[in-house]
């Protein structure tokens, strides 16, 4: 359903807009946390690493699609918001065909660079081969990542943040069936992970894509545009590439962190490993907010009417708040009892790793919760150069915190630069964001 998000109450608009892809992002979490899971319970700790150890690589491809879905929905949002529909048809063609080629080229590049980039991390030899394994059959299948993501960036931009929803309340559940199938009963180990998720991603991919045509071709199809237009692919690349670099360094800062962590050991990156992804899943639902702000911000942008992203940016910050509760509750109180949905009680090192690490970040979900709605106020308000400065902050204090941190420290130092580099970012990020809707604020203070 496509829905106008320029008109009605601000917080009716935003929050029927922005939960749905909440919950998605939640279904999508879900199933990623059920590959290790299943990993870890039925083919042993090792399995559990080794698609840990996979993960900050699988999370660079990972970044690359969500950078491009945002920067493409915002660029369609202001057009949609502006009721300027041909141009709007033209940029969403041409978002289509640019992201296939993309995907094809990072296919072949991640093929021929897969080993090397396994090795560059440190991968221990005992898990060397599952994590290559499982990153062939993942990097086979970028190309539904890729295409996935395009299509329900243009469904958010278009308000529509249900049919998302659906498609992957579906890919979860079946992902989640596949890999107990895969695993449990077909012994397939690591490589019953990766070809789950790529079977459930295809299928999703191909359903989102044959919807989004057929609601295309239904809206105002009186209006005729060109399929690709390079004026229009350099107006995408601009909000794209900001996005696509902001979410790649952090993955790339993830893959320096994953190096260091990896030579504490395989108890180590098995305990990170099952920690990080309960971990994500909290950060992701941020930073799913933030990205539903951003669309919302967009539409309003391109109606101008600032005073509804004002009101809507509160609103954001008010949902995020409430969202970082259970996460905290979950995480700080009960760390150990999750955790044992990834290992048996007897990986003692694997599990306290874990505690240690969620007990440290996430009494901080708070701050890390409004940065992410902030940086999507910005985002939407094609503010690219403050969004990125606030998001490097962020990762080069957390790269350079954990290199220095780890010495006397060990691990323990690693976890503690996450909430520091949270930290020092949210004041950033809130700074430059009252710099752009309320530009006088600093000035009276100084006076």
């Amino acid at each position: 359903m496509i829905t106008n998000l320029t008109e009605g109450s601000v917080r009716k608009k935003l929050w029927f807009y922005s939960v749905p892809m909440l919950i998605s992002v939640m279904f999508q979490q879900i199933y990623n946390i059920a590959d290790s899971m299943i990993a870890g319970k039925f083919a042993g700790e090792d399995a559990l690493a080794a698609v840990g150890a996979s993960y900050p690589i699988t999370m660079l491809f990972i970044a690359i699609a969500v950078g491009s879905n945002i920067g493409s929905s915002v660029v369609i949002s202001q057009l949609f918001g502006a009721k300027d529909y041909k141009t709007m048809k033209t940029a969403i063609s041409t978002c289509l065909f640019s992201i296939v080629i993309l995907s094809i080229f990072l296919t072949i590049t991640g093929f021929i660079f897969c080993n090397p980039l396994i090795k560059l991390i440190h991968t221990p030899n005992k898990i060397f081969a599952d994590a290559s394994l499982y990153m062939r059959i993942y990097i086979a299948g970028i190309l539904f990542l890729f295409l996935y993501n395009i299509c329900t960036g243009i469904f958010n931009a278009l308000g529509d943040s249900k049919t998302p929803l659906y498609l992957l309340i579906m890919s979860s559940v079946g992902n989640i069936i596949l890999d107990y199938i895969f695993v449990k009963f077909f012994k397939w180990g690591v490589s019953g992970v990766a070809w789950a998720t790529f079977i459930a991603q295809g299928f999703s991919c191909i359903l989102a894509f044959i919807i989004m045509l057929k609601r295309l071709s239904k809206f105002h199809p009186e209006v005729k545009a060109s399929l690709f237009s390079a004026k229009m692919l350099k107006r995408v690349s601009y909000m794209s590439i900001p996005s696509i670099l902001q979410q790649s360094f952090v993955s790339v800062g993830n893959i320096f962190i994953q190096s260091l962590i990896n030579s504490f050991g395989s108890s180590v990156i098995a305990g990170y490993s099952a920690a990080l992804k309960l971990n994500t899943f909290a950060v992701t639902s941020f930073s799913t907010l933030g990205n539903g702000l951003s669309g919302f911000t967009a539409q309003n942008i391109g109606a101008g009417k600032k005073d509804r992203i004002k009101s809507g940016y509160f609103c954001g910050c008010q949902l995020a708040w409430i969202i970082s509760i259970p996460f905290f509750i979950l995480l700080f109180i009960f760390p150990k009892q999750i955790l044992l949905m990834f290992m048996d009680a007897e990986s003692s090192k694997a599990l306290e790793t874990g505690i240690l690490y969620l007990r440290i970040l996430s009494p901080f979900y708070l701050f890390v919760g409004t940065k992410l709605i902030t940086d999507g106020a910005l985002r939407g308000s094609g503010a690219m150069k403050t969004f990125m400065i606030a998001t490097f902050t962020d990762l080069i204090t957390r790269v350079v915190l954990s290199y220095i941190l780890a010495n006397p420290f060990g691990s323990t130092g690693v976890w503690l630069s996450w909430p520091i580099g949270w930290l020092i970012a949210t004041a950033l990020s809130i700074v430059f964001y009252i710099n752009l809707y309320y530009p006088n604020t600093f000035k009276k203070v100084h006076k």
